[in-house]
């Protein structure tokens, strides 16, 4: 009965699901086909993993919680400075991690207009915040278009299950 109680318990924090029934004295299957990163709704999002939060003329640009959970702590970033363009697909930065060191690719082009100074000191707030505190340059778009080309929330999900599973 403990044992039960723990695993459920434990699937709830993970957010996956038990598969068994309340009476069973054995051990609950799991599933597991849920991406565990955290997916935004209103976020685009591009194959390589950054994301993008397209706000009037300004698009906020960093990289997914999937990404930096598959680059562990990450410990040095290195970013553009205000008024340099940038090209979608391109690296306009890297992120250092104790795995690897990463390039960051812009998902659209334009000019950065802010960097996130913050992350200078404090790099690990990628790890614990990639989508507000860690967020990484912001961008006057050239090409707004280009947001069309960009995943949506349950495209990207998907993407991942998908990329995780291949793996």
């Amino acid at each position: 009965m403990a044992l039960r109680i723990w695993a459920s318990s434990t699937a709830n924090a993970l957010k996956i699901s038990t598969n068994a029934s309340k009476s069973a004295l054995v051990s609950p299957a799991f599933s597991l086909s849920r991406c565990f990163s955290t997916v935004l709704e209103g976020f685009k999002y591009a194959s390589s993993h950054e994301w993008v939060k397209h706000d009037g003329p300004v698009a906020t640009i960093g990289i997914t919680h999937h990404a930096q959970d598959h680059l562990g702590e990450v410990v040095f970033v290195e970013l553009p400075e205000a008024g340099k363009p940038v090209k979608q697909g391109e690296s306009f930065g890297a992120v250092e991690s104790v795995k690897a060191t990463s390039d960051v690719n812009s998902p659209i082009s334009g000019e950065v207009v802010e960097v996130n100074a913050k992350l200078t000191d404090a790099p690990g707030l990628i790890n614990s915040s990639p989508y507000e505190d860690g967020w990484m340059i912001k961008v006057k778009p050239s090409n707004p278009s280009e947001l069309g080309s960009l995943m949506e929330a349950k495209e990207y999900t998907k993407f991942c299950e998908e990329e995780d599973a291949a793996h």
